[in-house]
């Protein structure tokens, strides 16, 4: 069972998941392709393996939560009434493939930066129904 299920409050479900694009482990691969000879291929591999097989990404009807970590745990969790913000960031090729970053921007605390996700737009609409829904409650 996975932290953010494991995490849910009474009477919260989760709305949607994000999910790393392809494009973040296709650059990974090319890393460790043409780096491999002088070691440092080997550790940006890794650390971008790692950071993508143990981080969970969701939206529920209550918060927003990121959760990274493989031996210690790190979340950032924001209430959904405390994200005054969420910008998308797609370039060219973001536009293409279908991939981009998220800035969670709330209240009282940094930004949240989420990189290259598949379908951004789709998980910041999630985001902002959630939001709308919590409004009419």
């Amino acid at each position: 069972m996975s932290y953010i299920e494991q995490s849910l409050g009474e009477g919260e479900t989760l709305i949607k998941r994000a999910h790393f694009h392809w494009w973040y482990s296709f650059k990974a691969w090319v890393a460790l392709i043409l780096l491999f000879w002088c070691l440092i291929g080997i550790w940006i591999f890794f650390a971008m393996m790692i950071r993508k097989w143990t981080t969970e990404i969701g939206v529920t009807t209550h918060r927003f939560v990121e959760k990274t970590g493989l031996f210690s745990l790190t979340t950032n969790e924001i209430a959904l009434q405390n994200i005054e913000g969420v910008r998308v960031n797609q370039g060219l090729w973001g536009r293409i493939l279908g991939y981009g970053h998220l800035r969670i921007e709330g209240t009282g605390i940094d930004a949240v930066t989420i990189p290259d996700i598949a379908d951004p737009v789709s998980f910041r609409a999630a985001i902002e129904t959630a939001k709308s829904g919590l409004a009419k409650s």
